[in-house]
C-alpha cells in the first residue's frame, strides 16, 4: 500500500484540475435559480465514478435534486462499503467577503479557496481518488458502492424516501463519509457523535402594511421590536434554553466521559484568536468542548425586516423574520423539539402581534460505535498516515441524513473527516489545505485494507 503516496504524487495535479471542475459548477441547492447547475454537479460525478473504475454509475431521479450512484463489485461476498457525500454547498453571501471568486478556485499560502473545498466537495473527491487507486492497482479488497447527493445543506428532504426506495440496491456492512473534521492538522480524530438539528423560520406580524414611525411610533407594535425581545428570552442568565420540556430527553454524561472528552487538545487562548473574540459564550458548567459536544443549543441564524438599504426610511415594518436552529443531543427528538418550540414562541408573543412558526427540517443526533471492525480499521488508517492514534470526539455539527441511514438502511456510518475549524465551511473564504486533501485520499485507501483485514476476522 505504500505506493499510494507516489500515485498522489504522479497524479496530484491531475487531481486537483478534476476538483476545480466540480467546484466551478454553483450548485446551491437552497436557490432554485442553480436547479440546472445540480443537474451538472451530478453528472460530473457520473463521469468521475466511471473515470476511477466504476462498474457501473447512474444519475437517478429523486423527488428534489439527483443522487449519483455508483458501484464495484468484484465478489458478492465481500464486505461491502457504501460511501455516502453532496455535491450541494451553501449560499457564498456576503460575496464582498470573499478574497477570490467562490466558484473560481485558487490556491493560496497552500489552502484550496473556493465554496465547497472541504464541504463536501473536497471531502468527497478523495473517495472517488483512493477507489481510483485501488481499483487501477487491482488492490481493492471489498465491493464499494457510491452514494452522492445534492440535498444535504437543505436537510436531504428527498433522500430518506429515496433510499428507501432502493434499499437492496444500497445493501452494504458500512457507511463510510467524510463531511466532518480533525481537531487539527497534526491530530487525527474520528467523530463518533453529532448532534440532531431543528430548524425552524419565524414570522412576526403587526400592522397590515409598513407604517411611518413618525406618525404611528409609541402606538403600535413593532414586529422587529417584539421578534428581538421573544428571541432574547429564549436563553436564561446561565445560558440555558427556556422552552419548557426542552430539556427533558437530554443525556446526562458520566462525569468520568465528560473527563475524557475534555483530554482532547484544546487551548482558549487559540480558540478564541483564531475567532477574534475577549470572551467565550455558552452555557454554565459546562466547557468548550462540551458544550459543542454533549449539551444542546439555540441559535438564531438570520433576522430580518423593515428597511435595510442605503439611507433613512422611517418605517414600522408590517412584518419580521427569523431563521432559528436548535443543534440537539442524542434521544432529543427533532420533530417533538419543533413542536416544543412552536407552542412556547406562539404562547410568548404579546397579543399585539401574530406569530407564526414554520419547521423547514430537521434530524436526529447519531453516536457510532468504537468496537465495530469499521471503526477499528479507520482508527488503524489514521495512525498509518498521522503517526498516532485518533482521538474520539463529538462535534458539534449535524448530518441529520446520517441517522436517517441507520433506521430506513439499518447500516451504521464511520465519519473519517479531514476538515479542519479553520476552514471556514459555510463562510467566506471557504478553504481546504493540500495537505489534508491529499493524506485524506491516502487515509481513506488504507481504511480499505484494513476494514477488509478486519471483517475477514471477524468472520
Amino acid at each position: 500500500m505504500s505506493t499510494i503516496k507516489a500515485y498522489i504524487e504522479e497524479n496530484k495535479d491531475r487531481f486537483l484540475e478534476e476538483l476545480f471542475g466540480l467546484i466551478r459548477i454553483p450548485s446551491i441547492s437552497s436557490e432554485e435559480a442553480h436547479k440546472e447547475d445540480m443537474v451538472k454537479a451530478a453528472n460530473y460525478w457520473k463521469e468521475m465514478m466511471l473515470q476511477a473504475g466504476a462498474g457501473k454509475a447512474e444519475v437517478m431521479k429523486t423527488d428534489g435534486n439527483p443522487v449519483v450512484y455508483g458501484e464495484k463489485i468484484i465478489d458478492e461476498k465481500l464486505p461491502t462499503v457504501l460511501i455516502y457525500g453532496h455535491y450541494d454547498v451553501m449560499p457564498v453571501d456576503p460575496l464582498d467577503l470573499w478574497t477570490s471568486p467562490p466558484f473560481e478556485p485558487e490556491i493560496r499560502d497552500g489552502h484550496i479557496f473556493a465554496r465547497g473545498a472541504d464541504d463536501d466537495k473536497g471531502q468527497a473527491f478523495m473517495h472517488a481518488k483512493a477507489f481510483e487507486y485501488l481499483v487501477k492497482t487491482d488492490q481493492l479488497p471489498v465491493n464499494v458502492k457510491f452514494m452522492i447527493e445534492g440535498e444535504e445543506e437543505i436537510g436531504s428532504p428527498s433522500l430518506g424516501k429515496w433510499a428507501a426506495e432502493h434499499k437492496d440496491m444500497l445493501a452494504a456492512d458500512i457507511i463510510l463519509v467524510s463531511d466532518t473534521g480533525m481537531i487539527d492538522e497534526d491530530t487525527p480524530s474520528i467523530t463518533t457523535g453529532l448532534r440532531g438539528l431543528t430548524y425552524v423560520e419565524v414570522e412576526v406580524t403587526g400592522p397590515n402594511k409598513d407604517l411611518h414611525s413618525g406618525l404611528f411610533g409609541g402606538a403600535v407594535a413593532n414586529p422587529i421590536n417584539i421578534l428581538t425581545k421573544m428571541i432574547a428570552s429564549l436563553h436564561d442568565k446561565k445560558n440555558r434554553i427556556t422552552i419548557p420540556g426542552f430539556y427533558k430527553d437530554v443525556e446526562k454524561v458520566h462525569k468520568k466521559e465528560r473527563k475524557l472528552l475534555n483530554k482532547a487538545p484544546f487551548s482558549k487562548k487559540k480558540y478564541k484568536e483564531a475567532l477574534d473574540i475577549k470572551r467565550l459564550h455558552g452555557e454554565k458548567g459546562y466547557t468548550t468542548i462540551e458544550r459543542t459536544g454533549i449539551r444542546p443549543s439555540l441559535d438564531v441564524n438570520g433576522i430580518w425586516g423593515g428597511y435595510t438599504g442605503e439611507g433613512a426610511k422611517t418605517v414600522i415594518p408590517s412584518k419580521a423574520y427569523a431563521k432559528i436552529s436548535m443543534r440537539l443531543v442524542p434521544h432529543q427528538d427533532h420533530v417533538k423539539i419543533g413542536k416544543l418550540f412552536k407552542k412556547h414562541f406562539k404562547k410568548i408573543a404579546p397579543k399585539s402581534v401574530d406569530v407564526k412558526v414554520k419547521v423547514l427540517h430537521g434530524g436526529q443526533g447519531y453516536v457510532c460505535p468504537i468496537d465495530i471492525p469499521a471503526y477499528k480499521a479507520a482508527e488503524k488508517a489514521y495512525e498509518e498516515t498521522y503517526g498516532k492514534k485518533p482521538i474520539p470526539v463529538r462535534s458539534g455539527g449535524s448530518i441529520p441524513i446520517i441517522s436517517t441511514f441507520e433506521e430506513v438502511l439499518g447500516i451504521k456510518s464511520v465519519l473519517m473527516g479531514f476538515g479542519l475549524e479553520s476552514d471556514a465551511i459555510h463562510s467566506p473564504n471557504e478553504n481546504y489545505p493540500l495537505k489534508q486533501f491529499f493524506n485524506g485520499i491516502e487515509t481513506i485507501t488504507y481504511f480499505y485494507k484494513y476494514f477488509g483485514e478486519l471483517s475477514n476476522k471477524e468472520e
